[in-house]
């Protein structure tokens, strides 16, 4: 069985406060593009290892054992008969970009194993299994637009058209750090609420739908920045950096034709 885990980006993010346990609560939307890996997972009939797993693509620098997917193999195994695999992940999204790239190879592996295995798990049990494997992976087994608060975790679905507009997503050789990103924030309430700003026209978004860590980041990563004001030099009606970076998007009315060094570019039309 093969699945496409794709990629999402955060309209907006406003970390609101800092919680007992450490963690903080946000709120942001979370909207799935078009970026996608390519994962499958068949059942191995060639030996009895619990897995083997290959991948390709982007480098995956870390141990088989700590890769998402070999995570969620363990823990539907924990609680279900399942047998040996043969996982491939071919990886396209890019890592530390603020894309959920990593969360949705997670989500999707529970997903394939639920169909592999014919184990009858709903969506709502799913997402169960999905937040013991990170915050914002219950958000790929729906894969809808969702305004996410809590850790990430609370989704309720939202109408959103970006019909007809222009997408495109930067991505430059930065790796940014989340733990970093957070302890620079300052938590607290947006001026604009976010819920309330997603109902009007995109052209209406800038300024007002905004990102808590853009200027924390900013200051320590300046490309970032400008790689946000060259979007908006080239047309866009509204640009953001996604998550805590480092990936930066922008929509646009008509095509544009954009090329920045050194950076991995997506384009897409809604």
């Amino acid at each position: 069985m093969i699945a496409f885990p794709n990629a999402k980006i955060n309209l907006g993010l406003n970390v609101v406060e800092k919680r007992p346990d450490n963690y903080h609560n946000i709120e942001t939307f979370f909207v799935p593009i078009g970026l996608k890996d390519i994962l499958e997972v068949v059942h191995n009939t060639e030996s009895q290892d619990s897995y083997v797993m290959e991948d390709s693509g982007i480098k995956i620098d870390a141990p088989v054992s700590e890769n998402i997917c070999i995570k969620a193999l363990e823990l539907l195994r924990s609680d279900h008969n399942i047998g040996p695999v043969k996982i491939h992940l071919h990886k396209v999204i890019p890592f530390g970009a603020g894309l959920g790239g990593g969360s949705s190879d997670g989500a999707f592996m529970l997903k394939l194993l639920n169909d592999l295995f014919e184990l009858g798990l709903s969506n709502d049990k799913l997402k169960e299994y999905a937040v013991r494997l990170g915050a914002d992976c219950p958000f790929f087994i729906d894969n809808e637009p969702m305004f996410a608060t809590g850790i990430g975790e609370i989704l309720n679905p939202v109408k959103l058209d970006l019909s007809g507009l222009y997408f495109v997503l930067v991505v430059p050789r930065i790796h940014v750090s989340t733990p970093d990103a957070y302890r620079f924030v300052k938590p607290g309430r947006p001026d604009f609420p976010a819920n309330e700003m997603i109902k009007q026209p995109v052209e209406e978004w800038k300024g007002k739908i905004i990102n808590d860590f853009e200027n924390s980041v900013f200051r320590q990563y300046p490309k970032i920045k400008e790689i946000k004001d060259h979007l908006y030099k080239y047309g866009a009606v509204y640009a953001s950096m996604s998550g805590s970076g480092s990936s930066v998007y922008g929509f646009f009315i008509e095509k544009p034709d954009i090329e920045i060094e050194d950076s991995f570019i997506w384009n897409e039309k809604f």
